[in-house]
């Protein structure tokens, strides 16, 4: 017998390209009455309630390793770190090593993909070429993730993939791009290849990597902030890092959110906190004091408790992310993710 996940039974789901559905600003009402939107928040707050007082160094159980192995919150990390190497070496990866595996690749084409000369500060070019490799290659890129019963789903969820990483034309990225991922992280749920209980690794091992990649594209090719609200905006680029990251330190002895303006603190935490590596991103990008770049943020530092900053943080998602046109209007629905109004 093959790999008990090659055999399973094939899903009963008729998979269709996903497309445009918010054509109008009174389309907005359609998407947040949609199966989409409610199966999207949910997945959200199903990470957010995962990580929450973890730190990304943590190690943890993944599923499909047999729960004999136990969970690695221990002293002998290291070791344990070492023999899943091993034994994922000698039998195979896990969902999880194997879509970090996808986004090491995208990695490594913008290394392969130097930016060009160019008169412009901004935008460069070489990004479109990163990008048509991206366009050309997703539908295979995902079928390393899914076993091959699963392999119709493949060109439905690549579309997630590709939207998520910037607009080719326009040269830029923002929260929409970002949301196209985690929605692309919500479908592989849906077909059973990523599992709910892996929230601490989709969220540490696979977002965690998909933000390293994401900032490295927007350093090379000087990506420019989609639909930017400048000093205003909580970041140029990103969202769900705030909102993850802002529940890792929920109940933290020591961090408050007072500390995240202090340099030595960003220093010396950012590696163990996904909000800290925001910070630590935001002043290697920007000069000036943090008050004047990043005002909703220092805004944020004196809010009292974490708790406090993660569930406005949440409002403040929905509110200027989920609910506006000019990101929802680019969001793409289909048998996954689906237009139609939530069955109760």
């Amino acid at each position: 017998p093959g790999d008990p996940e090659e055999v399973a039974p094939p899903l009963q789901q008729s998979f269709m390209i996903p497309r445009k559905e918010i054509n109008m600003v009174s389309d907005m009402a359609k998407w947040k009455r949609s199966q989409a939107y409610a199966d999207y928040m949910g997945f959200i707050l199903t990470l957010n309630e995962g990580v929450r007082g973890k730190k990304l160094t943590c190690e943890y159980k993944v599923s499909e390793v047999g729960d004999e192995f136990g969970s690695f919150c221990s002293p002998f990390s290291a070791f344990s770190l070492a023999f899943f190497n091993f034994f994922f070496f000698f039998f195979g990866s896990t969902p999880i090593e194997k879509l970090v595996a996808l986004l090491n690749t995208l990695d490594r084409w913008i290394d392969e993909t130097p930016p060009v000369d160019q008169p412009s500060r901004f935008g460069n070019k070489a990004f479109r070429t990163w990008y048509a490799k991206l366009d050309q290659e997703a539908e295979k890129l995902v079928a390393t993730v899914i076993p091959k019963h699963l392999a119709d789903a493949a060109p439905e969820v690549a579309v997630y993939l590709k939207e998520s990483v910037g607009n080719s034309t326009r040269i830029d990225y923002g929260t929409g791009h970002e949301a196209a991922f985690a929605a692309f992280l919500c479908c592989l749920c849906k077909i059973g290849v990523l599992r709910v209980d892996d929230q601490m690794a989709i969220v540490f091992k696979v977002f965690n990597r998909y933000l390293e990649v994401m900032r490295k594209l927007q350093k090379t090719y000087r990506m420019e902030p989609a639909g930017s609200q400048g000093v205003w905006g909580l970041d140029d680029f990103q969202f769900l890092p705030f909102i993850w990251g802002s529940s890792q330190l929920i109940d933290h002895p020591n961090l408050e959110p007072r500390h995240f303006v202090d340099e030595k603190v960003v220093n010396e935490n950012h590696k163990d906190f996904m909000f800290l590596e925001c910070i630590l991103f935001i002043t290697e990008m920007k000069t000036g004091p943090f008050a004047e770049h990043s005002n909703q943020l220092w805004n944020i530092s004196a809010v009292p408790s974490w708790s406090k900053v993660n569930q406005g943080l949440i409002r403040m998602y929905k509110a200027e992310c989920l609910e506006k046109f000019p990101v929802i209007q680019h969001f793409k629905f289909g048998s996954l993710l689906p237009i139609q109004p939530v069955t109760s």
